[in-house]
């Protein structure tokens, strides 16, 4: 049966809304989605391209290195203070926060009001180098009011330049890089001791 030339423009047209709904509205949001996780991301990189890092606290500094044995069990060496395999365990915990972890807090600030959240003087500092030999930078300071958080800073390849925000992260990270220096090293004929789950999210500031 042939349909009406009416109908047929109809039913055209209904399609073609169809599709303009999908792909600009579901497909759209589905995009939306992906963008805003992504800005909530504190690093873009993955673990795999991590080369080394070095944390220094206020009471140590530790540096360590991938095995360029990939044949070996152990993932990690601890280069300084001492040389010998490390931890995959205590490595792992730390590389997991800095790749997954989240901040939905962002805020904008000077070089002079730092010392708010404690970054002038800094719990820690973390330099993550990557096999294309670029630098991240995170560096932690205080708890939020609540306790619930860190307020940290993002510097990268440690460009002055950078514009200062503040952010929200995760306790965890003191967790992950306070740690004595036999928390580092790997103990003998042990695959490391089990860690507390991660917590990637960290606890939204409450409005004032």
């Amino acid at each position: 049966m042939k349909l009406p030339r009416t109908t047929l423009i109809l039913v055209l047209l209904a399609l073609g809304l169809g599709g303009f709904v999908y792909f600009f509205e579901i497909q759209g949001t589905k995009q939306r989605e992906g963008a805003q996780a992504e800005e909530k991301q504190i690093f873009s990189f993955a673990a795999d391209d991590i080369q080394s890092l070095n944390i220094s606290t206020n009471d140590s500094k530790v540096s360590l290195e991938r095995n360029p044995d990939r044949s070996k069990k152990n993932k990690w060496l601890l280069k300084s203070p001492s040389q010998e395999v490390a931890s995959n365990a205590s490595v792992s915990y730390l590389t997991d926060l800095l790749v997954n972890g989240k901040s939905d807090t962002k805020i904008p600030t000077s070089q002079e009001k730092l010392s708010r959240y404690g970054l002038d003087k800094p719990q820690a500092t973390i330099e993550i180098k990557l096999k294309n030999k670029e630098v991240r930078k995170l560096i932690l300071g205080s708890s939020d009011f609540q306790d619930q958080s860190l307020y940290a800073r993002k510097k990268i390849n440690s460009n002055s330049s950078d514009k200062i925000e503040v952010l929200l992260v995760s306790k965890n990270f003191a967790n992950a890089v306070n740690r004595e220096l036999s928390e580092w090293k790997q103990e003998e004929n042990s695959p490391g001791q089990p860690l507390p789950p991660l917590d990637l999210k960290p606890t939204p500031e409450s409005k004032k």
